[in-house]
């Protein structure tokens, strides 16, 4: 392949980079990634990436140097060029993916433009395939069959108050000033990922070959759970096989839009997200199969929650109730309940069984707005795609 990846951070940089990991005693990385780079090396590629890697892993993330993550960014780049140029195309995306994951803010320039280049080539070798029903969600639900799956009480209390088309005046002052949720419908028409995203072919096309970090367990306070690093092909592959299974594997809290910038086209921040003049947080995803639980807890900043496709148990309890839903004493786990909804152990969470709540089920195309620390469980009930917009207010 004639054409070669371009990386003109790295090219002005790299002196600079290189000098700095060989201050913090990188002496060998310096040596193989210099190789790769002047004799194209892939021995020598993989080698510093190995070694930048084993550096990641050295201590808690936290306490990790940037210029190690830069490090990691820097050899990617030499690895991913290599594949490029023999013509590996699925593997030097896979080698850019990892970086963008796993490294520094220094060279993310070149690691999205050159992400860009590889995928756009990609997909332009690839022949579709057009199947007949290529849908991600393509049944009806079962009522009963849906209140089964529900925790006790469900839909039968308090249903969160749905607004079509409310305007950001009517939001401010109904809802956002006095700390309450509502549904907000008919607001997505116009985005794009209202029919792209149920579009297995398209998520394919576009994001198919990237790697990204899924979670696998029922949910984050099992000790079964666990992160995998899988392709975006496989993971669809398994929301497409899940049968309620007790290990769904899902997509949570990963910065997804910031890695694929094809997906972050198709949707647009919602202007609710401006009230109260604050910042915004990074977008999420919340991609799963159906039987995906988000377990009871509460999150600091306002949350608009946007359906994309399919449909969600939602179920919400005031933040004035902390006390009565028993949250984890642990500071990793202080904004998450002991109480497990789908099988309350009354003996020891006596104070939850009255509690008052408000629950839905959110609908494609809608958007729930979650006041802070306000307490949510989830329950996927479709093949889930869905967004959240986080944002403090001035005051936070």
């Amino acid at each position: 392949m004639a054409d070669k990846l371009e990386t003109p951070t790295l090219d002005a940089e790299g002196a600079t980079l290189l000098h700095a990991i060989s201050e913090h005693g990188g002496y060998a990385f310096v040596s193989m990634a210099t190789l790769a780079a002047e004799a194209g090396d892939p021995r020598a590629a993989e080698a510093a990436r190995e070694m930048a890697w084993e550096q990641l892993h050295s201590g808690p993330w936290h306490s990790v140097l940037p210029v190690w993550r830069d490090a990691y960014s820097m050899a990617c780049l030499h690895v991913a060029r290599l594949h490029f140029s023999n013509g590996e195309l699925s593997e030097a995306i896979r080698v850019l993916d990892m970086g963008l994951i796993m490294g520094g803010s220094l060279l993310r320039k070149d690691l999205d433009s050159a992400v860009e280049k590889v995928s756009a080539v990609a997909r332009d070798s690839t022949v579709s395939d057009q199947s007949s029903d290529r849908r991600l969600v393509r049944h009806e639900l079962d009522q009963a069959e849906v209140l089964r799956s529900l925790p006790i009480k469900s839909l039968s209390s308090k249903i969160v108050v749905k607004r079509p088309a409310l305007s950001l005046e009517g939001f401010l002052r109904e809802y956002f000033l006095s700390g309450s949720p509502v549904i907000i419908s008919d607001c997505m028409a116009h985005w794009p990922a209202r029919t792209k995203w149920n579009d297995l072919d398209y998520l394919k096309r576009v994001a198919g070959d990237r790697t990204v970090p899924v979670e696998v367990g029922k949910n984050y306070l099992c000790s079964q759970w666990k992160q995998e690093l899988i392709t975006f092909s496989q993971f669809l592959a398994r929301i497409e096989a899940n049968n309620c299974s007790d290990n769904p594997t899902y997509l949570a809290q990963h910065p997804l839009f910031d890695q694929i910038s094809e997906l972050r086209k198709d949707i647009c921040v919602p202007d609710y997200c401006f009230a109260g003049g604050g910042e915004m947080r990074p977008l999420n995803a919340w991609f799963g199969p159906a039987g995906t639980v988000t377990p009871l807890h509460h999150d600091p900043h306002h949350n608009i929650l946007a359906q994309v496709v399919g449909k969600k148990y939602i179920r919400l309890y005031s933040a004035s109730m902390s006390e009565e839903l028993y949250p984890y004493t642990e500071t990793m786990l202080k904004n998450s309940s002991q109480v497990d909804l789908d099988n309350i152990d009354e003996t020891q969470f006596p104070k939850v069984h009255d509690l008052e709540f408000q629950d839905c089920i959110l609908e494609e195309g809608e958007m729930l707005y979650i006041p802070p620390k306000w307490w949510h469980y989830v329950r996927s009930l479709t093949p889930s795609l869905s967004v959240s917009f986080w944002w403090s207010d001035i005051q936070n």
